[in-house]
């Protein structure tokens, strides 16, 4: 019974801009966070649909102790989610007296809009909403497994396989039980919008990062060979900080730092589950990490994702419906330490290659604050000219913000994402050299069939590959 209550809460407070989904649920006393933001993402997709199921079967009337949200969350686990796998306590009994008709108002919904799945309710509701037709990206761990076997797994539960995808509109008509490889990121898998899959044993046990493909891009970009020592410098909750230990293959170190003790706990958790070995996580402030302490001489790469407005977040509508921009105080609030951030990145004395991101559209917080570093740190690094075909840059607001990358729903089927790769002018070692040419490569191909391979058995046994 407690999820449904913490879920309901949540609800309750992004309906009263108390903050965001994500915000909330961290802020929650709730013990197990992914279960919670689970229920409450699902909750508010369905949103227009329950609302009509409700209404229709004349719940709240019925029952004038029940409250919207607690009925909303209670509605989608009976009728889409997994049939009060968190108790109900006495609401499971009242919600078994009006099964029948809840059930009765959905089909009838159904029948209206000519669907027959659940998923397809929800097509139809959000055609208008580029945000809500993202792809369901999945990051193939390679810590754990591979391409292939993923693929495989996915075989033998009944999807289709589609090969990789060659244009943005192959991942825009994906449908049903059809998935596909990203054209770009070799271990990305894409899935149609609706599918969810937190309740997939391989991402229960850390063979499936559920990461939008504009996230992915920051570590891949980075490119850090197995081996080398990196900073991530504002960590939580952790799926870079995974990607980035994937690449180095678990060899090497990476240092992730961040403030907040709740969202520092949860990473520590995902990373155990990802199977990453190379991280040491500290409740430290960036800012006060001095670049001349001795722990930190062989740090050649840093990866900078700085906390941001959040604009760029796919679920920000959902989350607080009709919100506004981020008002001036608080983007200067928050461009202030992001500036001071990046400028205290690019004094690590070997610090070959920077990437800069946030899940935020405005200037104010990207173009703005990358223009300060480079004018900062005197000509020692310039803008790496990374993915030449990446159809959005940045904004022409000074000379090179054509190398900064810039990701939207309407144009890359992503989340609004920003990102800027700084590179020392004076590049001399081989690892840089490296790290230089690896984004350039032309996209991956699929996954090659193995002639012998063992197959993953059941529930969780997706192997590594060697």
């Amino acid at each position: 019974m407690a999820v449904y209550t913490a879920a309901a809460a949540v609800l309750a407070g992004v309906e009263s801009r108390q903050g965001s989904i994500k915000g909330l649920v961290y802020g929650s006393r709730f013990q197990n966070v992914k279960q919670l933001y689970a229920l409450v993402c699902e909750t508010q997709r369905y949103s227009a649909v329950l609302d009509a199921v409700i209404a229709s079967a004349g719940l709240l009337r019925a029952e004038k102790k029940l409250r919207p949200h607690m009925a909303k969350v209670l509605v989608y686990e009976l009728l889409m989610g997994q049939g009060f796998r968190g108790g109900g306590g006495r609401w499971k009994a009242v919600l078994a007296r009006h099964q029948a008709r809840l059930k009765a108002e959905l089909a009838r919904l159904k029948v209206q809009r000519g669907v027959s799945r659940n998923e397809d309710l929800l097509e139809l509701g959000s055609k208008s909403d580029p945000a809500t037709q993202i792809p369901r990206y999945v990051r193939v761990n390679t810590l754990k497994t591979c391409a292939d076997d993923a693929v495989d797994y996915f075989k033998r539960q009944g999807f289709s396989y589609q090969g990789r995808a060659s244009s943005l509109e192959d991942l825009r008509t994906l449908k049903g039980k059809h998935f596909l490889l990203d054209p770009l990121l070799p271990e990305l898998l894409v899935f149609p919008a609706p599918t969810d899959l937190h309740e997939h044993p391989l991402y229960q046990a850390g063979h499936l990062i559920l990461q939008d493909k504009a996230s992915c891009l920051p570590a891949m970009l980075l490119a850090p060979p197995p081996g080398s020592h990196v900073i991530d410098a504002c960590a939580a909750p952790g799926n870079k900080t995974s990607h980035l230990a994937a690449l180095l293959k678990n060899q090497g170190k990476i240092f992730a730092f961040d403030l907040d003790p709740k969202r520092l706990a949860s990473m520590a958790t995902l990373l155990a589950r990802a199977g990453v070995s190379c991280c040491e996580l500290a409740e430290r402030d960036f800012l006060a990490v001095s670049p001349a302490d001795q722990r930190y001489r062989q740090v050649q790469y840093i990866l900078l994702d700085p906390s941001c407005s959040g604009s760029g977040m796919p679920t920000r509508q959902l989350e607080d419906p009709g919100a506004d921009a981020p008002c001036k105080e608080r983007l200067q609030a928050l461009a202030g330490f992001q500036q001071r951030a990046l400028s205290h990145a690019l004094t690590f004395p070997s610090l070959q290659r920077l990437v800069y991101s946030t899940c935020s559209l405005c200037r104010e917080e990207n173009e703005d604050v990358v223009q300060a570093a480079l004018h900062s740190s005197s000509g020692t690094f310039r803008l790496a000219p990374v993915l030449p075909s990446w159809p959005h840059r940045g904004l022409s607001t000074f000379p090179g913000a054509e190398h900064c990358l810039r990701a939207s729903p309407e144009t890359t089927l992503t989340g609004g994402f920003f990102i800027a790769v700084f590179e020392r002018q004076e590049v001399s070692s081989s690892a840089s050299q490296t790290a230089k040419v690896v984004p350039q490569l032309a996209p991956h191909s699929a996954p090659k069939r193995k002639k012998k391979r063992q197959k993953p058995g059941a529930g969780t046994s997706a192997r590594p590959c060697t």
